[in-house]
């Protein structure tokens, strides 16, 4: 019996890993995020056990997934992206270690660089940003947003969305320059990806109507998207 921590990558199917994706093959139970491609929860034998977690909280997952361990059966945890990059599952893996229960993390492409790229955008580019800080904007309060104005190089924020207005005018007021390039890239890797891009300072009106899941990035990389998104899938772009 195993448990398997698994990244189903940042949206598109196809960018879960060979690994991963044998894994989700031939396992005898997986539990799934919301937002997993339900090609990849498909690709699990007819007979394999199929858990959503949308109503459970992280406690009852960890627990669930005790259990099924315990079971002796194979069970894949397919998660969003990659396990350890604002996915929880650091306390998947304490759990199942607490209860010694057998785990592995199978790692998963990342929204991080994934979802900027499908736009267009590198988080790093040679002779623009040689630093990539990444933060959680679920909460603009718990952000020091005046170390993160002096921070160089690209700022990438997950789960931002409805904080990105209080965050850019933070940004803005420690000193970021108001014109500092920033995109909202929503559902990212998938057909109905859309792009904003606009100066700091008018980020968060321009992306008003994108809808989560969204990443943001801030920084001069984000520039770069001109000449660099001629195959995104979609691209909405503001001024």
């Amino acid at each position: 019996m195993t448990v398997y921590l698994v990244g189903a990558g940042p949206g598109d199917p196809g960018l879960i890993t060979v690994r991963g994706l044998e894994l989700v093959r031939s396992c005898d139970a997986i539990v799934y995020d919301r937002l997993v491609s339900p090609e990849l929860v498909a690709a699990a034998p007819p007979e394999a056990i199929r858990i959503g977690r949308a109503r459970l909280g992280q406690a009852e997952l960890d627990e669930l997934l005790v259990r099924l361990g315990r079971r002796g059966l194979e069970v894949v945890r397919l998660k969003g992206g990659d396990p350890f990059v604002f996915g929880r599952g650091g306390e998947e893996a304490l759990a199942l270690a607490a209860a010694g229960i057998p785990f592995e993390v199978v790692p998963g492409v990342s929204a991080l660089s994934a979802v900027p790229a499908s736009a267009g955008i590198p988080v790093t580019h040679r002779g623009v940003s040689s630093q990539v800080t990444v933060v959680s904007g679920h909460d603009e309060r718990t952000l020091d947003l005046a170390a993160l104005a002096r921070v160089p190089g690209t700022l990438v924020l997950f789960m931002g969305l409805a904080s990105l207005a209080a965050v850019a005018e933070g940004l803005v007021r420690h000193g970021k320059p108001a014109d500092t390039p920033a995109a909202v890239v929503a559902s990212g890797t998938l057909p109905e990806q859309e792009t904003v891009i606009a100066p700091l300072a008018e980020i968060a009106r321009a992306a008003s109507s994108l809808a989560s899941p969204a990443l943001i990035v801030i920084g001069d990389v984000v520039a770069l998207r001109g000449r660099l998104a001629a195959h995104e899938p979609l691209g909405v772009v503001a001024a």
